[in-house]
Order: structure tokens, then sequence, then C-alpha cells
């Protein structure tokens, strides 16, 4: 069973620019929740469902503009790389590390 469980430091690629992010994330028997926090807000991970190696979640942000984020990502040891669907916006690249 792989643990997603950790501070993540993310980077994610925008229309606008890459996004720096820290990915809190907790699981607590069996359920995955968390905060993504960046400069401009910090928001619930929601709906985080594991398959394996592979985490899923959403994130209503509302900075630059109201929008939810569905991630689909891999993590393998302390490394996360998948992408992410931002509205109507093209998918997008995140990369994390875990912090030690």
């Amino acid at each position: 069973m792989t643990d997603f469980a950790g501070l993540w430091d993310a980077t994610l690629v925008t229309p606008i620019g890459t996004m720096l992010v820290v990915f809190e994330i907790t699981e607590v028997d069996g359920v995955i929740a968390g905060v993504a926090r960046s400069d401009a807000e910090s928001v619930d991970i929601l709906e985080a469902v594991s398959d394996g190696d592979r985490l899923t979640w959403t994130q209503n942000v509302t900075t630059p503009m109201r929008v939810t984020l569905k991630f689909d990502v891999t993590v393998s040891g302390d490394t996360m790389v998948g992408s992410y669907k931002a509205g109507f916006f093209p998918l997008s690249t995140v990369n994390a590390t875990r912090s030690k």
C-alpha cells in the first residue's frame, strides 16, 4: 500500500505560469484528506481516492479565478507526478517531492 501522507512541495504548471503549492495530506483509518496551500489561498483536498500508487482528488479554488481542480497523480516513494484539469483549461502537469 502506498503512503500518501505528508507534506508535499509541488510545482503546478498553469496557463499563467508555474505555481508553488504545499499539499498537506493526511490518512487516518484509510480516509485521505488534507489542505493545499499557496501564496494565494488554502483550500481543502476533497474526494480523495487511492488505487494502488494512484491518488485522485479535487480542490475548489477562488484565486486567480473560481474553478474546480481535478488531480490525478502517481506516488513512488517521495515523488509525486501527474496532472490536473482546471475547468475548461487543458490538462496541466504537477510534480511534487515529499518534505523530509
